[in-house]
């Protein structure tokens, strides 16, 4: 027998067991999903890259796609003879070079140059490229 008239206390839903396991199941897919997709690496369109812009002067050695070699962007000559000419600049003028390649131009021409002017002693050349976006 009832002494009183209390209610008999309500069901409640603990809701914090609940969001754990509704985060768990979360991570749960995420971490499948990942796992399951085809990781195939990204198109790369070179010469597109950060770097610094550079506003003092230079010898700059331009690589057409034809794979022709312009000192200065004027004068076609040889592998040996653009090496020759950049090495006479940079002993006078003691500027960094730049190679400007043409992005179908063959990436060996302009290593094979690159090693021909380091064979030369010259050891700032570096190679100008599209601000990357």
């Amino acid at each position: 027998m009832k002494l009183t008239d209390e209610e008999t206390p309500k069901a409640r839903v603990e809701m914090t067991p609940i969001m754990d396991v509704v985060f768990l199941l979360l991570v749960f897919f995420i971490y499948a999903f990942m796992t399951m997709t085809v990781q195939r690496g990204m198109k790369v369109e070179l010469p597109k890259a950060d770097g610094v812009v550079s506003k003092q002067q230079n010898i700059r050695v331009v690589l057409t796609a034809e794979n022709q070699l312009l000192l200065d962007g004027r004068t076609a000559m040889s592998l040996d003879a653009a090496a020759d000419s950049v090495a006479l600049r940079y002993e006078s003028l003691n500027l960094p070079v730049i190679i400007s390649a043409d992005r179908h131009a063959h990436v060996g021409v302009a290593l094979e140059l690159m090693a021909a002017l380091r064979a030369k002693g010259i050891q700032q050349v570096t190679y100008q490229v599209e601000k990357s976006k």
